[in-house]
């Protein structure tokens, strides 16, 4: 896996930007986008969610809600007066999902972490050389690239460069169970 196509962005007043991008080396765009899809079982996908499943709606479909717990990634204090080493929790609502272009944006609709107006939006692009993927001559592995961006109001405790970092390291361990499921099923 390598790291590409980091952007932040930040001033005093505006809410943070971001984007964190990693390559998969050994599973192609199709191959990945379902693990986006399965909306309330993304939790076995991220190592920081130590609980993950669905609250309303039908998984997969705009609107549906998953609960989400043991973040990696919170405010040293949340909203909710979560502390420190106490369980992080948010309800994160499916607002779209285009299967075409392979892309899923959803929001933090409750919580404890401490993000306000939280909007991440998830782009699995496949590499040129085909709609699934690019075969990569060295390994001969199709590939892809995860972008993961993300809008919040400015979390108190955090700044968004720490903030982007937590994220890249959680896009890191994604990646890692994909390409390390993707071994073990050859």
């Amino acid at each position: 896996m390598e790291q590409i196509n980091e952007n932040s962005q930040a001033s005093p007043k505006s809410k943070w930007e971001a984007k964190v991008s990693a390559r998969l080396r050994k599973a192609s765009a199709e191959e990945v986008w379902p693990v986006y899809t399965d909306f309330f079982n993304f939790g076995k996908w991220f190592p920081g969610l130590a609980t993950c499943y669905g609250v309303h709606g039908t998984n997969g479909e705009p609107g549906c809600i998953r609960y989400v717990s043991g973040f990696s990634i919170s405010s040293q204090k949340g909203s909710g007066g979560a502390d420190k080493g106490s369980l992080r929790w948010a309800k994160e609502r499916l607002v779209a999902v285009d299967h075409g272009e392979r892309r899923l944006s959803y929001e933090i609709v409750d919580g404890n972490i401490g993000f306000n107006s939280y909007v991440a939006t998830v782009k699995i692009v496949p590499l040129p050389g085909g709609t699934g993927g690019y075969h990569d001559d060295d390994d001969g592995q199709d590939g892809c690239v995860i972008e993961w961006s993300f809008t919040v109001d400015p979390v108190e405790g955090l700044n968004l460069d720490d903030m982007k970092t937590k994220f890249e390291v959680g896009l890191q361990g994604v990646v890692k169970r994909i390409e390390d499921a993707n071994l073990s099923s050859n």
